[in-house]
C-alpha cells in the first residue's frame, strides 16, 4: 500500500487495482458506501464550490472537466462521452480523477474513474430513488442495457429493495449481455421486446441510453400515476430521453440547476420551470414524494460533488487496503527554489 504521508509520492489507483478493490469489498457494498458518502456531502452542500462542468463539444461527443472543493480538499474529474465509440470496440465513457490538498496544492490521489463513475452514478440514482420512489416499489424497468445497466440494477437492489428487473434495449444483444451478467445476483429478470412491455407493473423506470440525440424513450401515455423515473442518459445539450409532456406532469428533482438546465431533460422546458434540488430533500428543506399518485423524476446528469465524494471514499479506503501504487508526480529538489539545479544534478549522475 502506498503511504499517503510522503507528499512527493501520489497514490495511483489503476483500472486493475480499482477492480480488485471493488471485488474485494463487493459492488453492492461499494455502492451503499458511495451513496452514504454522497449523502453526507450533500448535507454540507453549501460548503462546496459549485460550477457547471466545463465542456468541449464535437459532432462525435463531448470532453468535460468537473471541478469542486470543500475548502479542505479539491477534486476534479476528466470524462468523455462518445456514443459512437462502441462501433470501434471502445468505451462510450472514460474518466480519471484527482484529489488534492487545498492547503499545499499537492495531489493526494490519482484514480481511474471509468469504473468508479459507473458505481457512483448508480449509487446516486438509488439514493435519489430511496427518497422519491413510491413506497414498496420492488419492480424496476431498465431501458437501455449498456455499460451502466448492471450497476444501476445492483444499486437499486442494494439500496431500494428492488427484486424484479424488466430489461429492454433496442439491441437484443445488450439485453442478453445484461441478463447474463446479472444471473445469480438474486434479481428476478425479465427480458422484454419493447419499452412498453418493460414498464408493465414497474413502479420505477430507469432510462440509461447512450445515443447523443433528442430521443423519446418514454412517451407521455407510457407513464402512469405514482411512477418514479430515473433519467440517466440525457447528460449534454441536444441529448434527452423523455417526451416533454412527461416533464410537465412530473415533480422534477435535480442535482445542480445551472448545469441540469443545459444538459438534462429540463433543457426542453422554460428556464424558470420549477425544479427541486435534491440536497434540499436530503436536508429536509424541501419535500420529496408527497402523494402516492405523484410522478417523480430524478433528472440525473452527474455533478462534481458526487465525483468528489467518490474520490474521497477511495482515498479513505486506501488507508487500510493495498490497492494503489506509488506515482512519482511531484518534483522534490533539495531547495524548493532550485528546480533547475535538480535537473542538472540528475544529468550528472552516472547511468
Amino acid at each position: 500500500m502506498t503511504s499517503t504521508t510522503n507528499l512527493n509520492v501520489v497514490p495511483f489507483v489503476s483500472v486493475d487495482n480499482m477492480m480488485k478493490l471493488v471485488l474485494h469489498l463487493g459492488p453492492e457494498t461499494v455502492m451503499r458506501d458511495l451513496a452514504a458518502c454522497i449523502e453526507a456531502d450533500f448535507r454540507r452542500w453549501e460548503s462546496f464550490d459549485k460550477t457547471p462542468r466545463v465542456a468541449s463539444h464535437s459532432a462525435l461527443g463531448v470532453i468535460e472537466l468537473m471541478p469542486t472543493s470543500d475548502g479542505r480538499l479539491y477534486g476534479f474529474k476528466y470524462v468523455n462521452g462518445h456514443p459512437r465509440n462502441t462501433r470501434d470496440g471502445l468505451q462510450t465513457v472514460t474518466a480519471f480523477g484527482l484529489l488534492a490538498d487545498v492547503a499545499t496544492g499537492y495531489p493526494v490521489l490519482l484514480s481511474e474513474m471509468t469504473i468508479l463513475t459507473a458505481l457512483r452514478t448508480a449509487a446516486m440514482s438509488a439514493l435519489a430513488a430511496r427518497l422519491l420512489a413510491p413506497a414498496g416499489a420492488t419492480t424496476m424497468a431498465l431501458i437501455g442495457n449498456g455499460a451502466q445497466a448492471e450497476f444501476q440494477a445492483l444499486a437499486f437492489k442494494a439500496l431500494c429493495g428492488v427484486t424484479h428487473l424488466r430489461l429492454f434495449d433496442i439491441d437484443p444483444a445488450a439485453t442478453a449481455k445484461c441478463a447474463r451478467n446479472l444471473a445469480g445476483s438474486g434479481l428476478i429478470l425479465t427480458s422484454c421486446q419493447s419499452a412498453e412491455a418493460a414498464i408493465e407493473g414497474a413502479g420505477i423506470i430507469t432510462t440509461c441510453t447512450a445515443d447523443k440525440q433528442l430521443a423519446t424513450i418514454l412517451t407521455d401515455n407510457m407513464v402512469g400515476p405514482g411512477t418514479h423515473i430515473n433519467a440517466v442518459g440525457g447528460d449534454c445539450p441536444g441529448k434527452t430521453e423523455l417526451h416533454r409532456d412527461i416533464l410537465l406532469r412530473a415533480s422534477i428533482f435535480v442535482e445542480y440547476p445551472p448545469q441540469t438546465r443545459i444538459e438534462g431533460e429540463i433543457q426542453q422546458l422554460a428556464a424558470d420551470h420549477p425544479v427541486t434540488e435534491l440536497w434540499q430533500v436530503i436536508t429536509g428543506q424541501a419535500p420529496g414524494r408527497s402523494d402516492p399518485r405523484q410522478i417523480t423524476l430524478f433528472d440525473s446528469v452527474g455533478f462534481a460533488i458526487e465525483d468528489f465524494s467518490a474520490l474521497r471514499y477511495i482515498h479513505d479506503r486506501l488507508k487500510t487496503l493495498p490497492y494503489s501504487e506509488p506515482l512519482d508526480m511531484i518534483a522534490d529538489p533539495d531547495d524548493p527554489r532550485d528546480l533547475y539545479g535538480m535537473l542538472i544534478r540528475a544529468g550528472a549522475q552516472p547511468g
